[in-house]
């Protein structure tokens, strides 16, 4: 019997962190379990989906014997939940058993082989390696994921595109109603690379990044892409097909342009959201020189109404919208104050930010 012991914060944290792509429900049972590998003091934690595997390391007290088994992650995380933070637990290795004890609890948990485990197969070889803040890409997944597509039959609108060339490093994201563009200038040149990163990578990123110091490095295959970063190993399949070409989608030269402070924009969006059919989730913009009017109505024969004083001389245009495409781009972003382009109440709207490329949000008119 070999032990190991931790807090029940640090064992926990690691698990948590690897524990994010852990399916419930998988045809392939040992899926549900992470794989634990004691080396000496060393103990490698390792989860896969058979798309995305995430593994990290830790050091924790124990024999000197090594050993290898899988056990139920949601489990073992669920019974480290009921302790306290400061509490040392244990964890003790017996015949297809692991046994986990803290205090005077014992709780002696079913386990599989090892060697069942499906690891992912790495890609042979990758591009160079390349490093960017895990801030600013976290930042940068914020800023475009809300509008990558959910179960959409064009699977490479499931993820987003991830296009990092020079010093530039840009992410796209749409599902054929709206689109989202953001990019960031990187400190260093970096090999032109053009990927789909999928939905669940992109969740999972967005989860485990740090707003504090600290790299992500990078490096992408054919099909995969690798990522490393606190301590964490991360590799994912890539989605293959052809992205949308976004600069087209992107409007040039609207006419009509007007700013205004997105968190009025964002409240009154808000409260006339509250009045939309269910189904379809229309408000109209009514805008005029000085006024932008915002309504809704809904199939109880309820309205709202709401205005905005805005600095605005251009052409009268009333344009319909889906309300929750508008509210989540504004409630992604942080800024004071965004512009808001039109041509006419056919063509799709540019949300930016003023006197800044960096972000670019189109949406598609709806009619109401």
């Amino acid at each position: 019997m070999i032990v190991l012991k931790a807090t029940q914060e640090k064992l926990l944290s690691v698990l948590q962190s690897v524990a994010g792509i852990v399916e419930k429900r998988h045809t392939l049972p040992i899926l549900a379990n992470v794989l634990l590998r004691k080396t000496g003091n060393n103990v490698q934690f390792t989860t896969s989906d058979l798309e995305i595997q995430i593994r990290t390391n830790t050091d924790m007290d124990g024999d000197t014997g090594n050993f290898t088994t899988t056990v139920g992650a949601r489990k073992l995380i669920d019974i480290l939940r009921t302790m306290p933070g400061d509490q040392t637990v244990s964890l003790e290795s017996a015949q297809n058993k692991l046994i986990l004890k803290g205090g005077k609890s014992r709780f002696t948990l079913q386990t599989l082989p090892a060697e069942d485990f499906p690891l992912v197969q790495e890609a042979p070889s990758f591009g160079p390696v390349f490093s960017v803040p895990q801030k600013t890409l976290k930042d940068l997944l914020n800023q475009v994921s809300f509008a990558m597509a959910v179960h959409d039959i064009r699977y490479y609108l499931n993820g987003i595109l991830f296009v990092a060339e020079g010093k530039s490093l840009s992410l796209v994201a749409t599902d054929g109603h709206r689109l989202a563009f953001a990019s960031a200038t990187l400190d260093v040149e970096v090999p032109r690379q053009e990927v789909i990163l999928p939905r669940k990578t992109v969740l999972e990123l967005q989860r485990l990044l740090s707003d504090a110091e600290g790299a992500i490095e990078m490096q992408f295959a054919n099909n995969q892409a690798k990522f490393g970063f606190g301590g964490m190993e991360f590799v994912t399949k890539l989605v293959e097909g052809k992205f949308p070409d976004y600069n087209r989608v992107i409007p040039k030269n609207h006419k009509n342009a007007l700013t205004l402070g997105r968190a009025p924009l964002l409240a009154s969006l808000q409260r006339t959201a509250i009045l939309t059919s269910e189904k379809f989730k229309g408000v109209r913009l009514n805008l005029e020189p000085g006024t932008l009017r915002v309504a809704s109505n809904n199939a109880e024969q309820e309205e709202a109404v709401d205005e905005l004083d805005i600095d605005y001389g251009g052409d009268a245009i009333e344009i319909g919208f889906n309300v929750t495409y508008l509210i989540d781009a504004l409630a992604n972003m942080d800024q004071d104050m965004v512009k808001l382009e039109l041509a006419d109440a056919n063509s799709s709207a540019l949300i930016t930010i003023p006197e800044n490329d960096s972000f670019k949000y189109v949406v598609m008119p709806m009619r109401i």
